[in-house]
């Protein structure tokens, strides 16, 4: 089914060259694709390399958890103004700067020697991504008009990011038995480097709209998303009643809804107000906001499950957790042609309850269960499950836009998973530590999946 916003006095992006046929538009896809599947590819890395990362250098468990905060904090607070610059400065210019700042940083952070060296450059990598993330959708958007091309690029970029991640848990687990932490690091340094060196030949630049950067809104937005994220990542390891948590979140909190006064009288706001009237675009927000909860405490719980309770090794636990991230690639591509068929509701609601399924599923393993049993069935759920969760909301919320307003809603896209994904890890331990152990953080999992349910639910029937 063909998803249509109306819209009154919409005026859509066309791409900067009409003449860029098939193959032009395939080989841009894949320079876009590969961001995607380059910033999906860091996360594994630094989780599986943390241990031995801590070891070489010595760190506390403060100094661990700011290497993955600094990222965070970053990526995070800076992606509506990364987002917002694309709109104003060139996408495609600000997409390669991005790159750029992530790969430099990538590569610097396997020669670091301290701490302080290390959280630094993970912070200018956050940045990077933050400048990436938004433009690159942006420009998938610029490159192909609403309808069934946008959604099958939609669903590669999906793809690749499952497929980059399968890859990476592998290869990082690989390395993390053989050699150092420090070859670990520099795994997504090359494909940084062919998309920088690429993109300038095959990413035609968007043009530059008038105006203005919003100071204000940008500093309020960076600042509340920072607080925010900070005091969940914080409510991971520390009580809700904790003055630094209370008061980061409660902060993070009265900034943001400051930040939302000021862009309402502001002339060229960060984030257009328009972005948030239709009803489906908003229930887009909320749902990816809600869909990073059901899925991320899959590879935190299980992790700790087959390393801790099993004895399993970095490279067998990559090697268990592989069938989730390969679901969803599979599926990502299957399910353009059964929206298709069902409708962009029906793949949402669908993809919400293979989440909760496999939530619930997992919530009943227990330390003697065997794998292929209780395991292996879920990770094939949450898979599948999140692939159809994908592009329903990053359809509905890209749709129906001016042309000065793409980088501005993948931002928002964005910053919505980012913060959700904060939001999820940190309810899902609270949840954990008090009930005692993976039952009530899967649980609370199949909740959060319930969250993007019923935001399915309430789109409009078409």
């Amino acid at each position: 089914m063909t998803v249509q916003v109306p819209q009154p006095a919409v005026v859509p992006e066309a791409p900067a060259r009409h003449g860029r046929g098939r193959a032009g538009k395939a080989a841009a896809l894949a320079v876009i694709a590969g961001c995607n599947a380059m910033i999906q590819l860091d996360d594994p890395i630094v989780n599986i390399a943390l241990p031995g990362l801590r070891e070489g250098l010595g760190l506390s468990a403060v100094s661990a958890a700011w290497v993955v905060n600094a990222y965070l904090l970053a990526f995070g607070g800076l992606l509506l103004l990364g987002g917002r610059a694309g709109d104003l400065l060139g996408r495609r210019k600000v997409f390669l700067a991005g790159v750029a700042l992530f790969t430099a940083a990538a590569a610097l952070r396997g020669f670091a020697r301290s701490a302080e060296f290390l959280i630094a450059v993970r912070a200018v990598q956050g940045a990077g991504a933050a400048l990436a993330a938004p433009s690159g959708l942006a420009l998938l958007l610029s490159t192909f008009g609403e309808g069934p091309a946008r959604k099958r690029a939609i669903a590669v970029c999906t793809m690749a990011g499952a497929a980059s991640t399968a890859g990476g848990l592998l290869l990082a687990g690989t390395l993390t038995s053989l050699s150092s932490w420090r070859w670990v690091l520099s795994l997504d340094v090359p494909l940084g480097v062919a998309i920088v060196l690429l993109a300038p030949f095959v990413l035609d630049e968007t043009p530059r709209h008038r105006g203005r950067f919003d100071l204000p809104g940008a500093l309020l937005s960076a600042l509340g998303a920072a607080l925010l994220v900070y005091g969940l990542a914080q409510a991971a390891e520390r009580d809700w009643s904790d003055p630094v948590v209370a008061g980061c979140v409660f902060g993070g909190v009265l900034t943001l809804a400051v930040f939302a006064a000021v862009e309402r009288r502001a002339q060229q706001p960060i984030v257009v107000p328009r972005l948030f009237a239709d009803r489906d675009r908003l229930l887009a927000f909320l749902g990816t906001l809600a869909v990073p909860g059901a899925l991320i405490g899959t590879y935190f719980f299980l992790n700790q499950h087959f390393q801790q309770q099993h004895g399993w090794s970095a490279l067998a636990t990559a090697g268990a957790l592989l069938p989730l991230p390969v679901t969803m690639a599979v599926t990502a591509v299957a399910a353009v042609r059964l929206e298709r068929r069902i409708g962009i509701r029906r793949l949402w609601v669908t993809g919400a309850v293979l989440l909760m399924s496999g939530n619930l599923w997992l919530s009943t393993l227990a330390a003697g269960d065997g794998y292929a049993v209780t395991v292996l069935p879920a990770l094939i759920l949450l898979g599948a499950g999140m692939a159809c969760c994908v592009l329903p909301p990053t359809v509905l919320a890209t749709s129906g836009l001016r042309g000065d307003e793409a980088g501005t809603a993948a931002g928002v896209l964005n910053s919505s998973q980012s913060v959700g994904g904060s939001i999820g890890l940190a309810t899902l331990v609270a949840v954990s530590s008090h009930t005692g152990g993976m039952p009530g953080g899967f649980t609370t999992g199949a909740a959060f999946a319930g969250c993007a349910l019923l935001a399915a639910l309430l789109l409009r029937r078409r």
